[in-house]
């Protein structure tokens, strides 16, 4: 039976463009993920965009000389431009900006803070001696006070996974200028995180053989610390908070954590009032029987296994200190926290500043879309670190897409089209032709298991083993040495492309757009797999941004469907495009090397 799927994928933040560890991390997979289970026959609502508040936009836009607003107007369109380039199927990829997400996450303020989860409280705020500004806690550095680790940040120590205060760190410095900052008593609301230690930790136990073990271990153990977090800040550039006595305070705004993870919420609402039926997004946030996936990177899960599902506990009055769900009604919690690992380049980890990076449209720009995606799903940081390096890339992309995929493909549909200018009828198959078609029908199960369990390396490694196996059938069995006998080679060449059609739907999540152009050469009419687009829609006022959307509903369906006999087929054009091997040197010599 159908589900409601709900792929909520972090939100990138727009102070520069992303690269591909972004990607690696939130983007690739996600998608993945999406079009499998639309293919599945679920409804998927994929929804993410752009991070635009906080202090690192306001620093972004003083080096670049910009106000924040127009630094995140073009970050916002740089990033969707490249998302959607990478074929990545959101259903509404938007902004925080916008006077919908405003609306929302002031609305989940006011509903936590009924509930009585919300409280002020005095606290020490670290301000830059040379601007006067607020200091966000990630953009402070010193030594953990827990475990003595030497860069531990502000508000959270990635060593020992403890929470952390700015005021906590031994010899704090901002990581923005390092100078040593300033700390004065600043009035702010602070989220009760203890009072959810009790049902964060039964929800969190439910999930025990679901998710990966990783993420759980680490959400669990933060458990044993709990305390209570600022959601606001002393900043000009965010959601002013809606209470008598605060909205109009000029410098007090939500903190940026608090208000990107309601984006996910205020997404799903913005995509069902552009779609024409407002109330829409609640099959995916109130039906019980709906599934939501966030995907994200390591550095994310706290957010996301822990702060975001209290967030949603207080709101629905679930708590220590009970309470009702506010106006929207109550919201489900996660089902899965997908969190991927760490991408580092060439035994380095990313970094602008240092050049140790190579930005999503610099790499689309010279490589095809669909090799990155396919060394993201084989070679990714799905459950451990993992170093991107050059050579891999040139190998992976050579010697598995290029010489047994492409090469699959290219010499199946152009010995058929030479030969009978059409698929050809298969009769009187032989044992090895139904032993290949039964390996190709059987992966199916096996590939969509692993999908949706978001085991992409498992999913396109068996995938991969149902190509070779054909491309060692077509070797052993040499239709083109068969001059005597047509029947027999249009029998071999009717297996060969029945395979091809049955492993371009296998890699359809993977590879959509080679995949789509499979379609078309096998005769295919028609939207295979549906791709996103960029459209440019207007926010009250007058202002208009872009969001990525798009149709995806398209032919594409998991299952094997057997080819028909009779239709045209023209020589094909290579799938994959064979890289030189020099590349690996200019490439490294981008990086310094």
């Amino acid at each position: 039976m159908s589900q409601h799927i709900l792929t909520a994928v972090a939100w990138p933040y727009a102070n520069g463009p992303r690269h591909i560890g972004h990607v690696s991390g939130f983007g690739v997979p996600s998608d993945i993920f999406s079009r499998y289970q639309r293919m599945a026959g679920n409804k998927v609502l994929m929804v993410s965009g752009t991070d635009e508040h906080g202090t690192p936009i306001q620093v972004q836009a003083d080096k670049e000389g910009l106000t924040a607003r127009e630094l995140a107007d073009r970050y916002n369109r740089v990033i969707a431009e490249d998302l959607r380039a990478l074929g990545l199927s959101y259903d509404l990829f938007t902004r925080t900006t916008t006077g919908n997400h405003y609306a929302v996450a002031q609305e989940i303020f006011k509903g936590l803070h009924a509930n009585g989860y919300i409280f002020p409280k005095t606290t020490m705020g670290a301000i830059s001696p040379s601007t006067g500004r607020t200091l966000p806690d990630r953009y402070i550095e010193g030594t953990c006070p827990i475990c003595g680790f030497d860069g531990a940040r502000g508000d959270q120590c990635d060593n020992c996974g403890n929470q952390l205060d700015p005021v906590q760190l031994i010899n704090p410095v901002s990581r923005i200028n390092g100078e040593k900052p300033v700390f004065v008593e600043t009035e702010h609301f602070m989220l009760d995180l203890p009072a959810f230690a009790e049902v964060l930790a039964t929800w969190l136990r439910s999930k025990q053989g679901d998710w990966r073990p990783n993420v759980l271990k680490f959400a669990l153990n933060l458990l044993g610390d709990l305390q209570p977090r600022a959601i606001t800040r002393d900043l000009d550039w965010g959601v002013p908070i809606p209470l008598d006595g605060w909205r109009d305070q000029p410098n007090k705004r939500l903190y940026v954590w608090f208000d990107a993870v309601i984006g996910y919420l205020s997404a799903s609402i913005e995509w069902a009032r552009r779609s024409g039926d407002p109330e829409a997004w609640r099959r995916w946030w109130q039906n019980p029987d709906a599934r939501s996936y966030y995907f994200m990177g390591k550095d994310n899960i706290v957010f996301h296994a822990e702060i975001w599902p209290a967030l949603l506990l207080g709101y629905n009055g679930q708590g220590a200190s009970d309470g009702t769900p506010g106006a929207l009604g109550a919201l489900n919690l996660p089902s899965e926290v997908v969190s991927s690992e760490f991408l580092t380049m060439e035994g380095r980890k990313f970094s602008s500043s240092r050049q140790v990076v190579i930005y999503v449209r610099d790499f689309l720009s010279r490589y095809d879309a669909d090799a990155l995606r396919y060394y993201i799903a084989v070679a990714g940081p799905e459950s451990q670190d993992t170093d991107f390096t050059w050579s891999e890339f040139l190998n992976r992309n050579n010697g598995e897409l290029v010489a047994a995929w492409g090469n699959l493909v290219n010499r199946s549909i152009s010995m058929a089209a030479k030969n009978f200018g059409a698929v050809p009828e298969g009769r009187d198959l032989t044992d090895a032709d139904r032993a290949l078609l039964e390996r190709s029908r059987a992966a199916f199960p096996v590939v969509g298991a692993e999908l949706a369990r978001s085991r992409f390396k498992n999913a396109t490694t068996e995938a991969f083993d149902v190509i070779r196996e054909a491309n060692r059938y077509l070797a052993d069995q040499e239709p083109w040495k068969i001059k005597d006998d047509p029947e027999r080679v249009g029998s071999i060449l009717h297996v060969a492309l029945q395979v091809v059609d049955d492993a371009k739907t296998l890699l359809t999540p993977v590879l959509p757009s080679s995949s789509n152009k499979i379609h078309a050469m096998l005769g295919g009419t028609g939207v295979w797999s549906g791709m996103p687009e960029v459209r440019e829609v207007d926010e009250e006022g007058g202002r208009s941004y872009p969001i990525i959307t798009g149709s995806y509903e398209g032919q594409a369906r998991w299952e094997s469907v057997p080819i028909r006999p009779g239709v045209p087929l023209s020589p094909p054009t290579p799938l994959f495009t064979k890289l030189d091997p020099k590349i690996v040197k200019e490439e490294l010599s981008r990086l310094g090397e």
